[in-house]
């Protein structure tokens, strides 16, 4: 073995294997150079794909109203950032907003006690809002009438919850999916808004499950619905809804949904609030303060649900954002309920 060749090779042999690592490297710096160079969705399963997503914007504390341009927006679609196309404020008559109250048909009958609070709620909706009334029976949405703006109409619907039989409504979740899946509305133009009043135990599955198949099946159907849920907490009739343990679940499974959907969920600790007047002006309070944000992100081959990050960078804004949202194609956004 000739000194300086410790492994066998000649010096000559050493040159040619440096060489050649050299056109490897180059080769692969080049391939790299070309990778950076192409398009966000060159892939031939992403494609250029766009979604919606309808944001609430409040003053933090005391703080003035401001009025947050898109440049200070940014969004993330399934953890990447993608690009923001479109901001607009969501107000006054071209901006119509379709708005169910679904309550509890196991609700028990003292939410008669609240009837006053739904009535004030509903007559002062703003004059961009129809609005119509449900209830929760057997897995169904059961609708009182059409959506409306006639307000006396509206309110002919209301009724107390007749009965309260334990698990008529069978599972809360089931009855949003109905709701999602038969909105009584064609109009792409209208923001879809839904106030539950219930308890948000499903009796299929007592214990919290981050991941009940109901509730998840729930969310995917509002997302893909465009569905902005609120609840609000009223306990059911019946043994089971009673304890500590059905309480939490219930809770935590509706701000699960409502996060989800960038709603927001209102209770009083485990029991039934006094008045449900301080929720529906909470309520009505965002309705005047929302923003579409509009994104481009990949997509395949049919409309998809993704992960959904928004930040805002306006200090002095309280920003509550949908975490779940629909990814359609370019050429069927604009057909797409």
């Amino acid at each position: 073995m000739r000194p300086g060749s410790k492994f066998g090779r000649t010096p000559q042999g050493a040159t040619v294997m440096q060489q050649r690592k050299s056109i490897q490297i180059v080769a692969m710096a080049a391939a790299a150079s070309l990778l950076a160079a192409a398009p966000v969705f060159a892939s031939a399963e992403d494609q250029p794909g766009q979604g919606q997503a309808v944001v609430t914007v409040l003053p933090a504390g005391n703080a003035a109203a401001v009025q947050p341009l898109q440049q200070q927006v940014t969004v993330k679609v399934n953890g990447k950032t993608s690009s923001v196309t479109g901001w607009q404020p969501l107000r006054g008559v071209n901006s119509p907003v379709e708005l169910v109250i679904l309550i509890d048909g196991a609700a028990r009958s003292s939410l008669g006690s609240q009837m006053s609070d739904i009535q004030h709620f509903v007559q002062g909706l703003p004059a961009n809002t129809s609005a119509s009334i449900a209830y929760m029976y057997n897995g169904r949405a059961e609708l009182t009438g059409p959506l409306t703006t006639d307000r006396a109409g509206i309110l002919r619907g209301l009724h107390i919850p007749g009965g309260g039989t334990p698990g008529v409504s069978a599972s809360p979740y089931f009855c949003l999916s109905d709701l999602a899946k038969h909105w009584p509305s064609n109009n792409p133009r209208a923001r879809r808004e839904v106030v539950m009043v219930t308890d948000g135990v499903d009796y299929y599955d007592l214990r919290y499950d981050p991941e009940d198949p109901y509730v998840q099946a729930a969310i995917n159907d509002a997302v893909r619905a465009h569905l902005m849920v609120y609840s609000i907490y009223w306990r059911n009739m019946g043994r089971l809804d009673r304890g500590t343990y059905a309480t939490d679940a219930g809770q935590n499974l509706l701000a699960e949904l409502t996060q989800a959907t960038g709603g927001n969920s209102y209770w009083y600790g485990s029991g039934d609030p006094v008045s449900l007047e301080p929720y529906f002006s909470d309520i009505g309070r965002r309705l005047d303060n929302q923003y579409e944000v509009s994104f481009m992100a990949p997509f395949k081959d049919k409309p998809q649900v993704a992960s959904f990050k928004f930040k805002l960078d306006a200090p002095g804004t309280k920003v509550d954002a949908p975490q779940q949202v629909l990814v359609m194609g370019s050429e069927s956004a604009g057909s797409e309920q």
